[in-house]
């Protein structure tokens, strides 16, 4: 009988291990921009934190990340990183988390930077995920499922994200730059610059009723449709997948800077079946800076 008890035991934890990794994801980050980006994720309040939070990929690197099933949460990529020799505080000019170290340790991002933002095993078993400029751009970045189940009601596993480089583009007056760079560095939300209300759908602009997209947001769609734009633009920038790893690739063209040097865009990668499409033509891309310009062209002055 005590052998038994035991199989039997044995036998139902190997079941509950075997379901809580059938359940879980593996996330694949990748570095294709031509200098080093310091990845960092941020956990849900309520949802434990990953195995990091934070660390560096130098270009062409990749690192896989294990996260737990139900894990929510958000990633994105720090640029001009350095630590201080004095006194040992590290710091990034885009995306910094002010933690003063690698590890952002339970603290986000300081706007702007691009995020992907996940909720996975959520409602009906569907992981929820998508790219968000709302808090503003830093980064060209891609989101792609893989592995996905492909039974009905799994969802319908797209690749999202903004892989154009908008920091050149970026009007004026929501421009960050630095010394020495190029073009800017990132590009701040119409919230994040202004703090009105009316861009921050906050106070009287706090529905989906009272708070539609703006010329600025116009702008960050017209480059990057799947991506969120502000803050109820849900219907075009949410998509959901059933059991999937999923790879983040940061610069997913190879020639995009973080200087945007010479101000190339690329157009998101269209997905059928989960299945990224071949990179768009370069004619779409001129496509994309001559609209761009002619938003330019038509605000307000």
């Amino acid at each position: 009988m005590a052998s038994l008890g035991m199989a039997v035991a044995l036998f139902f934890h190997a079941l509950i291990f075997s379901i809580t990794c059938a359940n879980s994801a593996t996330f694949n980050i990748v570095n294709k921009c031509s200098f080093t980006v310091w990845p960092g994720i941020l956990s849900s309040a309520g949802t434990a934190p990953l195995s990091t939070t934070g660390f560096a990929l130098n270009p062409g690197e990749s690192a896989s990340v294990a996260v737990p099933a139900s894990w929510s949460g958000r990633l994105w990529g720090r640029t001009f990183c350095s630590q201080d020799a004095a006194n040992g505080k590290f710091a990034c000019l885009t995306g910094d988390c002010g933690s003063s170290t690698l590890e952002c340790s339970g603290s986000g991002a300081t706007p702007p930077a691009t995020l992907a933002e996940f909720t996975l095993n959520g409602a009906g078993g569907l992981d929820f995920y998508d790219v968000s400029l709302v808090d503003g751009y830093n980064l060209p970045m891609l989101v792609v499922p893989q592995g996905a189940a492909t039974t009905s009601g799994a969802g319908n596993c797209t690749a999202t994200g903004c892989v154009a480089d908008l920091n050149t583009a970026c009007p004026q007056e929501l421009k960050v730059t630095s010394t020495g760079s190029q073009g800017g560095v990132a590009c701040r939300s119409a919230c994040g610059a202004f703090g009105d209300p009316q861009y921050c759908c906050s106070g009287a602009h706090g529905t989906p009723d009272t708070c539609g997209p703006s010329r600025y947001s116009e702008f960050f769609k017209s480059a990057c449709p799947k991506a969120y734009s502000y803050a109820y633009d849900d219907g075009t920038s949410t998509f959901t997948c059933a059991s999937a790893d999923y790879e983040i690739t940061f610069c997913p063209r190879p020639s995009a800077s973080v200087k945007a040097a010479g101000g190339e865009y690329a157009v998101a990668a269209e997905a059928s079946g989960g299945v990224a499409s071949s990179w768009t033509p370069p004619l779409s891309v001129v496509a994309v800076v001559v609209s761009a310009t002619v938003w330019l062209l038509r605000r307000p002055s």
